[in-house]
């Protein structure tokens, strides 16, 4: 689960903002109540709660009442001190339940608050300021209460100097800010919750202070919009291109900075690394279309990257970043192609060499005014997406919010396309489910009400059975029916459901093959073996080097993207992970018996993942004699609890066999009414050398599915 890091004061001020945009009347101001956090002072961690999810209500503690401004609207407390007309101290009486950004007060009565003592600030900006520093205490609470309303979670209120002070000590803490941090934790799916813009925009709308803005793309004359024409060359690299302009946006320092900060998120999310896609900005206005993306040698890729001095070839460019913290991570993308993906105008000019770096002539700054977004990869789908949240998220600080301008791309084989191409920006995509499927949380039409409050647009249609419900561009984690119910009893609230008496009654049942797991586990146990529980994942090394076999006889299920070298593929076999375990535990008395009884995985095509789990049974004897016949005598003892008799035709036989990691003639197959279910026998020197031991050991290993 992703965090978002955002400045508290950064997030009232924009939440202060939206509202008094958009509702009819701000609210009245209040105080700090005796007793309460003084101005700076933060909240301790709270304990992590779980994101609610169906089925799995918590109970939060009864809070006291508090007193209610007549013209304030559900939100967050913010408390500010106020001085009367004559200019001494004094406290407005009614305590607000805007949020900080909006506390502006009245010099005389209304309807809004009867109290003569508000004044109207200066400011609203030195309204926020207040408000953020005097009301920490119970704003910080208050928030945490609305993010677990809404499905979030705010994991801990800190500051840069704390988190450097935790980490690295005091001393290097000094100079560090005291600005106090916000960490949310957000679902991996919600990439609309990623920066300030979408987190604000998504509270506002479930606090039903402003309606779900309506995106519009914009599709230029033909001939006047931006082309992105797609070369061949790219088909083997990243073969996918999606790009759009938001035209006369105007940025701040906190606007620019969101804007940097979403593309990383989102490049460690949803594009993997960079892996999937790739997201480059460029002011628009210092580059002439149309856009050719393309591959090319490194050696003909030249160009000054971003904010460097002078210019490189791509060769020079991937030394140059070799050792940098940041960008070295990507690298390996492509540094082994014969190719390099670049983009370039109709002049020549490098805007990016995805998906390492931008070029320095493209680079966007405060001044910019018109962004031209472009999205490369391997994932089409994943570039759709990418693309859709960074212009909705920004494009509220176009001239015309949330406006659009399409770009055309066109691919090698001639076909154009416009994006964003997501219907939600101009003809919105409807998804019809039946109300009656959440019945047990309201009516239609107050259902309706609930997911519009989630940024979902309903409202019932045909005879009240059915809901009609808009899907936008940020809401790329609804992709099933079950999404849109998961949203309705967020709003609703967990809590609010009432708990009832299935209408059917069913009675629970043990898996046949796990009951028989636990019967055996209880008999090998009696026989005086211990069990063990390893790992499912191990090395390459472990389950074909170490046992004296190719990786590629193994059938073993690769993980294509391995976090450690201990972890690079699905087990095959239960024996490397016992060997290991007596490895740690060679100091222990001997002789060592132990067993598991855990699952393998191997591919399959026929099933519909492409691998396939079996249940085995591994047992394992390390002594200083091998101890055949002790591990025969288990087997034998374990044909005897399942009921197998010692008989070709109905029971099972031992027959003589070899394997790579069996010493030569040691070694049997098991077999049972003719099918084969493993190998029992003593194991090769070399393999127990190759695990770091120096005594025999004799080892069975079956597959009980059989006996189910």
């Amino acid at each position: 689960m992703p965090t978002v890091s955002v400045k508290r004061e950064l997030l009232f001020r924009a939440l202060g903002r939206s509202y008094s945009e958009c509702s009819p009347s701000p609210p009245c101001c209040g105080t700090r109540p005796p007793g309460t956090a003084a101005p700076g002072l933060r909240s301790p961690r709270r304990p992590r709660r779980c994101r609610p999810r169906p089925g799995r209500a918590r109970c939060r503690r009864p809070r006291p009442p508090r007193p209610a401004c007549p013209g304030a609207a559900l939100g967050l407390s913010g408390k500010l001190r106020t001085r009367s007309a004559a200019g001494s101290p004094a406290a407005c009486s009614s305590p607000a339940l805007g949020t900080p950004g909006t506390a502006v007060c009245y010099p005389a009565p209304s309807a809004h608050c009867p109290d003569t003592r508000c004044f109207e600030p200066a400011s609203r900006e030195t309204a926020t300021t207040r408000v953020h520093m005097a009301a920490s205490g119970r704003t910080d609470e208050e928030f945490d209460e609305l993010c677990f309303e809404f499905g979030l979670e705010l994991d801990e209120i800190t500051s840069e100097k704390d988190i450097i002070s935790k980490e690295k000590g005091e001393e290097k803490a000094k100079g560090a800010s005291d600005v106090v941090l916000y960490k949310i934790d957000v679902p991996a799916n919600r990439y609309d919750l990623l920066c300030l813009e979408g987190l604000v925009r998504g509270l506002q709308v479930f606090k039903e202070r402003i309606n779900l803005p309506r995106f519009e793309k914009i599709i230029p004359a033909e001939g006047e919009g931006q082309r992105l024409i797609v070369t061949e060359q790219t088909a083997q690299i990243r073969p996918h291109a999606v790009a759009a302009v938001l035209r006369n946006i105007t940025f701040t320092k906190d606007r620019y900075d969101s804007f940097i900060d979403l593309q990383e998120k989102l490049h460690q999310n949803i594009c993997r690394k960079r892996a999937l896609v790739a997201i480059g900005t460029h002011d628009l206005d210092t580059i002439t279309g149309p856009f050719t993306f393309t591959a090319k040698a490194p050696s003909e890729i030249k160009f000054k990257p971003l904010n460097q001095s002078k210019e490189y070839t791509a060769s020079q460019i991937m030394d140059l970043y070799r050792t940098d913290s940041h960008l070295r991570h990507y690298l390996h993308l492509i540094e082994n192609k014969p190719r390099y993906p670049v983009i370039y105008d109709s002049n020549g000019v490098v805007l990016s060499m995805p998906p390492i770096i931008n070029g320095d002539h493209t680079k966007i700054s405060l001044k910019t005014r018109n962004v031209f977004i472009e999205c490369t990869g391997t994932d089409i789908t994943k570039a759709k997406i990418v693309l859709d949240i960074m212009v909705t998220m920004f494009s509220e600080y176009c001239e015309k919010p949330f406006t659009v301008e399409a770009v055309e791309v066109v691919h090698p084989n001639g076909k154009t396309h416009i994006y964003p191409v997501s219907t939600a920006l101009g003809d919105l995509c409807v998804l019809r489910e039946r109300a009656s499927l959440t019945q047990t949380l309201e009516t239609p039409s107050s259902l309706a009400k609930l997911l519009t409050r989630m940024c979902l647009k309903s409202h019932v249609t045909g005879n009240g059975n059915h809901l009609e419900i808009e899907i936008p561009p940020t809401r790329a984690d609804i992709i099933h029916a079950c999404d849109i119910v998961e949203d309705a009893a967020i709003a609703y609230g967990y809590n609010n459901i009432q708990m009832v008496i299935p209408k059917t009654y069913t009675i629970a049942n043990q898996l046949p093959l796990n009951k028989l797991t636990e019967l055996l586990r209880l008999d090998l146990a009696a026989a005086g073996f211990t069990e063990a529980l390893t790992f499912a994942l191990c090395s390459q090394e472990d389950i074909a080097d170490k046992l004296g076999t190719d990786i590629s006889a193994t059938n073993a299920v690769i993980i294509a993207n391995p976090k450690t070298a201990e972890f690079q593929v699905a087990r095959t076999t239960l024996l490397p992970g016992l060997l290991k375990t007596i490895a740690a535990n060679r100091k222990m008395p001997l002789p060592l018996k132990l067993f598991e009884i855990s699952d393998i995985v191997v591919k399959d095509p026929n099933a519909d993942v492409g691998a396939k789990n079996y249940r085995h049974l591994c047992a394992i004897y390390y002594n200083k004699s091998p101890g055949f016949e002790i591990i025969h005598g288990l087997l034998d003892r374990v044909m005897q609890v399942l009921d197998v008799p010692p008989n070709e035709e109905n029971g099972y036989t031992i027959k003589a066999a070899e394997g790579t990691a069996f010493f030569p003639g040691r070694c049997a197959e098991v077999f049972v009414k003719g099918q084969s279910i493993g190998k029992l026998g003593v194991v090769h020197p070399d393999v127990i050398t190759k695990f770091e031991l120096t005594m025999p050991c004799s080892v069975l290993e079956i597959n009980i599915e059989p006996f189910v």
